[in-house]
């Protein structure tokens, strides 16, 4: 899909290009991502290096030229891929926040679909992508949400151990000898310490019970000041605190769902959809996490979902907003996690994330890194096109409204 932009459009793309250029330093890095950028953002139907190249040569002559040049800026070139995305997301967050502020930090994992075994990362893997176990890469990524917006930010590839534990094979794929295996928890948890340390607004962090099931993560979390909304899974040991102040013996938060009154339970909109609005049924009562080696200090929100009082639950949130938070708020607050997924369908249907062919592991960050520079422009301009009050009925449009 093309980006037709209007004039002043065009001169914000030319400054911005600019401004990752910065970052690039050497003229043929800078005149290299205007081209891999402007293929990202175009019509291209494949968007990868050499289809880019064909379409911005416009000479079958020069087509090979334009090849190498794209693929020794996105396999071999050393050009910082941190401080990339640090310009990309500081120019899209400053756009995104003159109109409303940060809420939620959104941690999540996303496959890519490969052939072969040579492509750093992959092998048969489960991916929710694909629903099922396949032959995949996975990135781990962090997306910044405002109430309507969503700016995925960084993202990082996993290494199963398969990768780490055979370094002759990571050489082959230019894998830093001192890139150890890391789970996909450990990744977030760096993720979300880089966006400490870039100063990016802090918001409510959000993720499935893959990263919520782990306490290091969810104390990972609290150490960066951040607080969490996070699943988990029905086996989770809590003891309730009752209103008195007093604790319960230690129950499941299954156990906990059953032994709730009816009356605990509520039917809660979250937001009105375009068809219908969107609710369900929640119980919120605080709790102290038990684990191994005792029972934590501090009382959390177990938020409960099920579809209707006489369904069983679907899921289990922990949540460290203060205790004075109104449940609709929650709610709200815990469902803004469901958004990532259209940021993924939007960077591979969109920006191409997914069509990288290289089998080097700097070419998979370089272009990633180029995708998101993308994706945070045509947020900026989409945050500029609408207001909040328009956007909550525009965002689910195609993304030429970001134009």
């Amino acid at each position: 899909m093309a980006y037709a932009l209007r004039a002043d459009g065009e001169q914000r793309l030319e400054a911005y290009c600019d401004r990752i250029g910065g970052e690039l330093g050497r003229s043929e890095r800078r005149e290299a991502f205007a081209m891999y950028s402007i293929g990202l953002l175009g019509d291209c139907e494949r968007k990868s290096v050499e289809p880019i190249a064909a379409a911005a040569c416009g000479d079958p002559g020069l087509c090979r030229a334009f090849t190498e040049r794209l693929l020794n800026f996105v396999a071999e070139s050393p050009w910082d891929d941190r401080a990339v995305r640090g310009c990309a997301a500081h120019y899209a967050l400053a756009a995104m926040s003159k109109r409303e502020a940060v809420e939620a930090w959104i941690f999540d994992d996303t496959g890519f679909i490969k052939q072969g075994d040579k492509s750093p990362g992959v092998q048969r893997q489960y991916t929710g992508t694909a629903g099922k176990t396949t032959n995949c890469q996975i990135g781990v990524s962090l997306t910044i949400a405002t109430r309507t917006l969503e700016l995925p930010v960084d993202m990082d590839l996993y290494l199963p151990e398969s990768w780490t534990e055979d370094r002759k094979r990571c050489r082959a794929a230019h894998i830093p000898d001192d890139l150890g295996y890391r789970p996909k928890w450990r990744i977030a948890l760096d993720l979300a310490q880089r966006a400490v340390e870039a100063g990016y607004a802090p918001g409510l962090a959000l993720a499935d019970s893959a990263y919520g099931d782990v306490g290091e993560f969810r104390d990972g979390i609290r150490d960066l000041a951040l607080d969490y909304a996070l699943d988990v899974k029905m086996h989770t040991r809590v003891k309730l605190v009752c209103d008195d102040g007093s604790i319960t013996d230690t129950m499941s938060v299954a156990d906990i769902a059953d032994v709730l009154d009816a009356r605990c339970y509520r039917k809660t909109t979250w937001r009105e959809g375009t068809r219908k609005s969107l609710q369900s049924t929640f119980a919120a009562v605080r709790v102290r996490v038990v684990r191994a080696q005792g029972i934590d200090a501090n009382e959390q929100w177990l938020v409960i979902e099920r579809p209707d009082r006489s369904a069983p639950p679907t899921h289990y949130v922990l949540c460290t907003l203060a205790k004075s938070t109104p449940r609709k708020q929650l709610v709200r607050r815990i469902k803004q996690r469901w958004r990532i997924e259209r940021t993924y369908e939007d960077m591979k249907g969109e920006f191409g994330l997914d069509h990288f062919e290289g089998r080097s592991y700097r070419g998979w960050q370089h272009h990633v890194s180029v995708v998101l520079a993308c994706y945070a422009f045509v947020v900026a301009e989409r945050s500029r096109a609408f207001p909040p009050e328009a956007r909550g009925t525009q965002r689910h449009h195609s993304l030429q409204t970001a134009a």
